[in-house]
């Protein structure tokens, strides 16, 4: 076979060389031991966890040794590119602090390295795919779909492995005028890779996540360039990777069956292998035993679930982190107000085989988060987030900014802050009765009959100063809890309950269920100062009249 002749009759149009597609990327002047690298998504619309695992991943290694995160869209596979994808996958990313040095961009391109789109770069492809058929590491393959449907049935009835290769690979030796003839026909044809490996081999391979594996060499034929001219994952991520200088390839350990086959491309194409880091996968318990995070199954993998949710980017930052190295929290401990971007991150202490999602525990980071902002910046996340999700919410908070603020204000700072949020979707059931619109008509317990209720009520009126301090607030409440017959000794009522008609607590429920209409809410009296002498009053008495 003439290889020259055969590539000149497949590529007649592609004159560049390697050489001179390669003068157009030069080297990259980062620092040693910078890590280049990229996310490279396919544009079909969800984003996921796993993404944001493996851009939070790729983003620390980069940023933190001076290197570049670039974004490359994988948009190979038309049939599932959904439009509009990219711009949501950017826009998702940046929300969650996932920023790109270069690459893809909302408006087009942006760097020295472009295009980022993979159909964008097709003619680059064509050259290296040229040369691999001149050097004989390349061949037309002219097979319909119905004869490799027939290959892999009979591979299947025979319980063999099932590809293109060794007897199966019908195209891979076939004469110079046979390739001629099927061209003139019009028969369409896929360029496939002439793999020299034999699964009788085995080598060992470093990976950065899963320590030193064996591989299996390959000696499937995959295709290299579609139908259309459009390569496919395999050959547009090597050839991409090699001219775009990426250092290390982060991604998902599903793509580990596709290792030999890359190795062996690179090798091929004389290009300097990235390191590996294979991510496993993040998976969850069901019932007693663990499975895959899944699309179908579990709203939580989508990260527009996080958001709906209304948790903090900062909490699921936090709590990723917890998840990729080991040694996050005891860190954390010791440094309660770093940046996370001083941890040291290192990809070894990522677990081999994936994570366990907890979403208790993100709800217990996510509290810790919210209870460590000051209030201007709860109110600027809330109302951010109530404008999108509960728009008549968003505008109660909008309406009156200091008024937001001093309610979220109860409890913060100090060595101890109040946890009472873990999202912003709890913020309304949380604070929502500050607002009369939100208030609602208390239920007293019908264990305390409701003359009592309503005497407690009467007398907290006659005697409610909004001038009083904490303290002579309380000294009022006690007093009417006296006068009831309740007792304020609760030592005294532990120890026989029975011979109380009730307790100093059982009178502050009342009020606060009056003024909140809740049993349960911050400081009574520092939401009373917050209401006001009059709607706190109002309430009380709208109360009083329906007892």
């Amino acid at each position: 076979m003439d290889y020259q002749a055969l590539a000149n009759l497949l590529y007649p149009d592609v004159t560049e060389t390697q050489e001179q597609i390669e003068a157009r990327f030069p080297g990259r002047n980062a620092p040693e031991g910078a890590v280049i690298t990229r996310m490279a998504p396919s544009p079909t619309g969800f984003v996921h966890l796993g993404n944001l695992v493996q851009g939070l991943t790729s983003e620390r290694m980069a940023h933190q040794t001076g290197g570049v995160l670039f974004l490359r869209v994988e948009d190979t596979d038309a049939k599932r590119e959904v439009p509009g994808a990219v711009e949501v996958l950017i826009n998702t990313l940046k929300h969650y602090g996932i920023s790109f040095d270069e690459g893809a961009t909302v408006d087009g391109d942006s760097g020295n390295y472009g295009p980022y789109r993979q159909r964008q770069r097709a003619s680059i492809y064509h050259v290296f795919a040229k040369k691999l058929v001149a050097e004989g590491h390349a061949y037309p393959c002219f097979c319909t779909e119905q004869e490799l449907s027939d290959m892999r049935t009979q591979q299947e009835a025979n319980k063999e492995t099932t590809g293109y290769y060794g007897k199966y690979a019908i195209w891979r030796d076939r004469s110079l005028e046979d390739v001629k003839a099927a061209l003139d026909a019009g028969m369409s044809w896929v360029l496939r890779f002439r793999s020299t490996g034999s699964i009788e081999n085995q080598f060992k391979f470093d990976d950065l996540v899963k320590g030193k594996l064996t591989i299996t060499e390959n000696n499937v034929d995959h295709v290299l360039l579609k139908s259309d001219g459009i390569p496919t994952y395999h050959f547009a991520h090597a050839v991409d990777d090699h001219l775009m200088h990426t250092t290390h390839v982060v991604r998902g350990d599903e793509w580990l069956p596709s290792l030999p086959f890359h190795i062996q491309l690179f090798q091929t194409l004389g290009f300097k292998l990235p390191k590996y880091v294979h991510i496993g996968p993040l998976m969850k318990m069901d019932g007693t035993s663990k499975r895959k995070l899944s699309k179908r199954k579990d709203p939580e993998l989508a990260l527009t679930f996080y958001k709906a949710e209304g948790f903090p980017v900062e909490a699921v930052y936090e709590y990723l982190m917890t998840l990729l190295n080991s040694n996050y929290e005891d860190w954390r401990r010791a440094n309660p107000t770093a940046s996370a971007n001083d941890f040291k991150f290192s990809p070894k202490k990522l677990n081999p085989a994936g994570n366990l999602f907890d979403y208790a525990k993100l709800t217990d980071v996510s509290k810790n988060e919210i209870a460590k902002m000051d209030a201007e910046k709860a109110y600027t996340l809330l109302t951010e987030w109530a404008k999108e999700f509960d728009p008549d919410f968003g505008e109660k908070l909008s309406a009156d900014r200091d008024f937001a603020v001093s309610i979220l204000a109860i409890g913060r700072g100090g060595k101890k802050p109040r946890k009472d949020l873990a999202t912003w979707k709890e913020a309304k059931a949380y604070m929502g009765f500050f607002y009369d619109e939100y208030w609602q008509m208390p239920e007293f317990d019908p264990k305390f009959a409701p003359e009592t209720v309503k005497t407690v009520l009467e007398k907290f009126v006659q005697c409610y100063d909004y001038a009083d301090d904490a303290a002579q607030w309380f000294e009022k409440v006690k007093v009417i809890t006296e006068e009831i017959g309740f007792t304020t000794d609760m030592k005294a009522y532990k120890a026989d309950p029975e011979a109380f008609a009730g307790t100093v607590a059982d009178v502050s429920t009342f009020i606060r269920q009056a003024v909140t209409g809740k049993t349960n809410s911050p400081d009574l009296y520092t939401v009373m100062q917050i209401l006001g002498y009059d709607r706190s009053i109002a309430r009380i008495r709208k109360v009083m009249e329906n007892i």
